[in-house]
């Protein structure tokens, strides 16, 4: 969900901030008609590489498919670097061969695209997106008729979390911990700012989904909900310097988000997959051997604030548990 840029927070307390665009639906409605030539994700695709053993302990289904399946989204698609796919490009991406639609493919025995990347919103369906090592096309251009599964996952870069987790963190540094002073911040007025982004986020997810369907008309579209990232009561601070009432608020925001997707993935046909209630009690604040988020310093390999190869295992396993139903 969140870009290669948590490193440099991880390391230095700092976090670069990251220009969200609003995407208007006559934007996402004019990328239905398929662009011209085949992109270059579809033909260097590779077979998916085996799921892991957790994945593949999992009662899967383990039948083929007849077309591809397809991977759109931002970080928590692409797996961040969870480790590094070094034949995907760009490698900007950041995409691993242990993200869930890797090991998803990997498990109906597929034909695996990979379009994801890490930093991407709604804007980056339709639009290149620039990263730190190449350019990714147009998601949505990755998509072919003859598909057969597209799985995305979307919506946390539009709202912004990179930038609101720094500054609850600095807040919560100025208040030594105490409070609430990031839910204080982004209410103040008496509006919820980050709740009316999540609602507005509606609507173009709504035009994403459209426009997935108009590309990949055979395809079963698969929205896949974000895991539970904080705890359900308390926090860990100072380890994650974010305050115990701020846990709480972002918290909410986080199944807000899950639910604005799940409303929406209904309203359009398409199959939405909590992972959130399942990934409850793995979250940041949970010890390297329990976790399934990493915190602000990983404990394993992956970015701050993203599902490790346990979360991503575990999201795997609810997608292929939908699929069978």
């Amino acid at each position: 969900m969140w870009s290669f840029r948590w490193v440099s927070v991880a390391i230095a307390g700092a976090a670069a901030a990251v220009t969200l665009a609003a995407v208007t639906l006559s934007a996402v409605a004019a990328s239905s008609a398929p662009a011209p030539g085949v992109p270059a994700q579809r033909t260097a695709a590779s077979p998916a590489r085996p799921a892991s053993p957790a994945a593949q302990a999992a009662p899967i289904a383990r039948q083929a498919l007849t077309g591809p399946v397809v991977a759109l989204g931002d970080s928590y698609t692409a797996g961040e670097m969870l480790p590094l796919n070094l034949t995907s490009q760009p490698p900007g991406c950041l995409r691993s061969p242990k993200a869930y639609p890797a090991l998803v493919a990997s498990a109906l025995k597929a034909t695996f695209v990979d379009a994801a990347c890490s930093g991407a919103g709604v804007k980056e369906m339709v639009s290149s997106q620039r990263t730190y090592l190449g350019t990714n096309p147009p998601q949505l251009s990755a998509l072919a008729p003859n598909d057969a599964l597209v799985l995305l996952t979307l919506g946390g870069d539009d709202v912004g979390f990179l930038n609101v987790l720094h500054t609850c963190m600095g807040l919560s540094i100025t208040h030594l911990g105490g409070g609430s002073p990031c839910e204080s911040h982004y209410t103040s007025g008496g509006t919820d700012q980050l709740a009316a982004k999540v609602a507005a986020e509606a609507a173009k997810m709504a035009a994403v989904l459209g426009a997935i369907h108009t590309r990949a008309p055979h395809a079963r579209i698969v929205v896949v909900g974000y895991p539970d990232l904080f705890p359900q009561s308390g926090g860990c601070w100072p380890e994650v310097p974010i305050t115990n009432g701020d846990i709480a608020y972002l918290r909410g925001i986080g199944t807000q988000l899950n639910a604005m997707l799940a409303d929406t993935a209904a309203a359009a046909g398409a199959t939405f997959v909590d992972t959130y209630t399942p990934t409850i009690g793995h979250d940041i604040c949970q010890s390297g051997a329990v976790k399934y988020v990493e915190g602000l310093i990983p404990t394993s390999l992956t970015g701050p604030f993203h599902p490790n190869a346990r979360g991503q295992a575990a999201m795997a396993a609810q997608v292929l548990a939908a699929l069978r139903a």
